[in-house]
């Protein structure tokens, strides 16, 4: 099965860094503060730099391209500073607030393979659905190891022939000579079952619910009889 996928050039998303001087929780809580998130960036043949980066500006690259796949052509210190080309390799964020704490930056090289984790997505009216099956997503994200140009922004997976019962394995999906889904088992990335799976699934939920109910009442008047002696 081959995946859909559009022909695109790697855009190299434009972000502005400075160099941070001092590093520590404290150094960090002044970034953030200042309206910075503290940044680190990192490669096979360079030392790492500390950087800050503008809250604003990268809220709005995030909000524009999502967070996944994203490479940036990195410009530290305005245009007298240096210029790398990196990916964003991680990010880290308050649980409660949701701002952001730390960003990861790999530089890398373009002539090299990298690894990105790349979005799922079902395309087509699947015939199992209009049958009434349910379409299940079981990998949302897939690893995949190419050069940054030949990067996919998603891999999009053609579901119009799948029936219920039938699946889609990792084996299936073909993105190309150029793109290798690393992978030890076979594993399902998206399936077609039928309705009546869901519904055992909510009937075995209820009637687990009713015996906790029941275990809970019988329980209680023991607890009373127990409190009163």
């Amino acid at each position: 099965m081959h995946a859909v996928m559009e022909e695109k050039t790697l855009e190299l998303i434009e972000l502005s860094a400075k160099t941070r001087k001092t590093s520590g929780k404290g150094a960090a809580r002044k970034s953030r503060s200042n309206n910075e998130i503290p940044a680190i960036v990192y490669g096979a043949k360079t030392d790492p730099e500390m950087l800050s980066i503008n809250t604003i500006d990268f809220i709005k690259i995030i909000r524009k391209h999502g967070s996944m796949g994203l490479f940036f052509n990195l410009i530290i210190d305005g245009d007298s500073g240096k210029k790398k080309s990196v990916m964003l390799k991680d990010m880290q964020m308050d649980t409660f607030s949701l701002n952001y704490l730390h960003i990861d930056l790999h530089e890398i090289d373009m002539d090299e393979t990298v690894t990105i984790s790349v979005q799922v997505e079902a395309v087509g009216d699947s015939k199992g659905v209009e049958e009434g099956g349910i379409l299940q997503i079981i990998r949302r994200e897939l690893d995949v190891v190419c050069k940054p140009a030949d990067a996919p922004d998603t891999i999009q997976i053609d579901v119009t022939d799948l029936d219920v019962g039938d699946a889609v394995h990792v084996e299936d999906i073909d993105l190309g000579e150029n793109v290798e889904i690393p992978h030890d088992v076979n594993f399902t990335v998206i399936t077609i079952v039928a309705p009546s799976v869901e519904e055992e699934e909510v009937e075995e939920d209820e009637e687990d619910d009713e015996l906790m109910e029941e275990g809970e009442a019988e329980a209680a008047p023991a607890a009373e009889e127990t409190s009163e002696e």
